[in-house]
């Protein structure tokens, strides 16, 4: 079983950009397709991005779309997540979970979860 942690959260202006760090640890932790959820105050946790173990498949919530980037250097063991032009309606903690080879955007289907990393955008 692999564990996540995320990092790289903070507080910033709209239109700033934040990075995003999902470190995996694990011998077969390249072997997981990792998805990045989010969840504001009040609602409920939502999908944001997922990348496959190669990298080669990609997938992005619509609201996210041509604003963030979703990448992986598995010699590293870690997934990023490229935050630019960011809106006050990013703000939420941001999750990464990994799910054995195969990936989903649904959160259900992901069953190893970091603790989570806060953004949060000011207007």
């Amino acid at each position: 079983q692999v564990q996540l942690v995320e990092s790289g959260g903070g507080l910033v202006q709209a239109g700033d950009s934040l990075r995003l760090s999902c470190a995996s640890s694990g011998r077969t932790s390249d072997n997981y397709y990792i998805g990045w959820f989010r969840q504001a105050p009040g609602k409920e946790r939502e999908f944001v991005a997922a990348i496959s173990r190669t990298g080669r498949i990609v997938e992005y919530a619509n609201s996210v779309r041509g604003r963030f980037t979703i990448s992986r250097d598995n010699a590293k063991n870690t997934v990023y997540l490229q935050c630019d032009s960011l809106k006050p309606e990013d703000t939420a903690v941001y999750y990464c979970a990994g799910r054995y080879l195969y990936g989903s955007n649904r959160e259900s289907e992901y069953p190893v979860w970091g603790q989570g990393t806060q953004v949060t955008v000011s207007s």
